[in-house]
Order: structure tokens, then sequence, then C-alpha cells
């Protein structure tokens, strides 16, 4: 599986435009944060007082983005040392059940991101200690605000449904928050695509190659001969 992603279905390539767009707008938002924020601070000795808690948060989402990025692009870290002495039939079954472990595990973040977020939003949390056997009550956490990032106006609609018609000083928690039961459910969604492949047999294993040994070494070989 190498780097260039080619999703075979609607939902796929839905998933997939959503994800790259989302990669590109946030690192493109945070420098122009940033870089703002550097010429106001040294050139009219003031700056926007909301600019790194917004990057902050933006950095936060770049990274649960990134982490399912990684998984689609077969490019996350992992050692084989051991997987390697065997052959493709084990290293198959021992790469399901990588995958399986995976699967689960990012089930369980996935449930633990909602019942954080949940009560930020005014939603009721899942009970059970691993895997949710309902809804609770929660104690409505949806008058949180963020430190600094000011409420655009558009958004001032919310208030009614969400903060019982108090007026927002500052955003929401929610809106940031978002990106925790997002971001898990996208790695859910990208580990279950690696499953299939290693299943159907179109994909070896869920960490990076040997390839990437090989494009460094030749990268070295040219450094070498230039």
């Amino acid at each position: 599986m190498s780097a260039h992603y080619q999703p075979q279905t609607a939902l796929g390539r839905a998933v997939n435009e959503i994800e790259e767009t989302a990669i590109a707008l946030i690192l493109g938002i945070m420098t122009l944060i940033t870089f703002t924020n550097v010429i106001l601070r040294y050139g009219f000795n003031t700056g926007l007082i909301w600019g790194l808690e917004m990057v902050s948060f933006l950095f936060a989402w770049l990274v649960l983005f990134g982490i399912s990025y990684a998984v689609k692009v077969t490019a996350h870290l992992g050692v084989d040392a051991i997987i390697n002495l065997f052959d493709s039939r084990v290293k198959r079954v021992l790469a399901i059940i990588a995958v399986a472990v995976c699967i689960a595990y990012a089930f369980l973040l996935l449930k633990g991101a909602w019942d954080y977020w949940a009560p930020f939003a005014g939603l009721d949390s899942t009970t059970g200690r691993w895997f949710p056997t309902g809804f609770a009550n929660s104690r409505d956490q949806a008058w949180y605000e963020t430190n600094d990032i000011p409420l655009p106006e558009f958004l001032r609609f919310l208030e009614a449904s969400m903060n019982q018609g108090e007026e927002y000083e500052k955003l929401p928690r929610f809106i940031p928050y978002a990106m925790l039961p997002f971001g898990a459910a996208l790695l859910l969604f990208r580990f279950i695509q690696a499953g299939v492949r290693i299943v159907k047999g179109t994909q070896a294993t869920i960490i990076v190659s040997h390839e990437a040994e090989d494009d460094v070494a030749n990268v070295a070989h040219m450094n070498k001969e230039g």
C-alpha cells in the first residue's frame, strides 16, 4: 500500500476529500494566524489575543486527522523484526490479529471521546465501562466556553438551544472538542478499511513497509553522487 491511496467507494471518496481538505485548511489557517500574530507583535506591538488558543486547538485537530491519514497511507511506524521471521501465511494471520486489536482500540477510543464530549454539547454520555450499554443523563456543560476565542456572530443562534438563551461571551467548548469523537470515528473507519484490505490480500500490514527504507537509501545515494 503506497501513499497514493485511491478510494474505491463513494463513501471512501467522500471521507478522503473531507480528510485531505481539512488537513490542508488547518495547516493554512495555522500558518496564517501565526504569521499575522508575528507581524502584529513585532510591527505594531499588539496581537490576536485568541491566536495561541486557536492554533493549539487546530494543532490538536491536525494530530487527530493525521493519525487516521497515516493509517490510510500505511505510514505508521512499527517493529516487524519478529513477523518477518515467518512465511507469508503466518504474516497475514498476525496482520489480521493486529488490525483486529487496533479496531477494538479505536472503538474504545470512540466511546471515551464521545463520553468526554457529549456533556459539553448538552448530550448524554454512554453507560458501560468497556462497551456502550445505553445512555445516561449527564450534567449539561454546554455553557462552558473557551478562554479567548470570540464567538462569531453567525453562531449566535446556538445561544437559544445550547445556553438557555444566555449570551455566549466566547466560543463554546463543544465546538472545538467535537473533533474528539469525529477523529476517533475516522480512525475506526480507517482501521476497518485496512482490515478489509488485509483480509482480501491487497494490503500486507498496517505499518510502514521497507519501501520507506529503500527510498531513504536512494536519496542518500543521490546525495553522495551530488
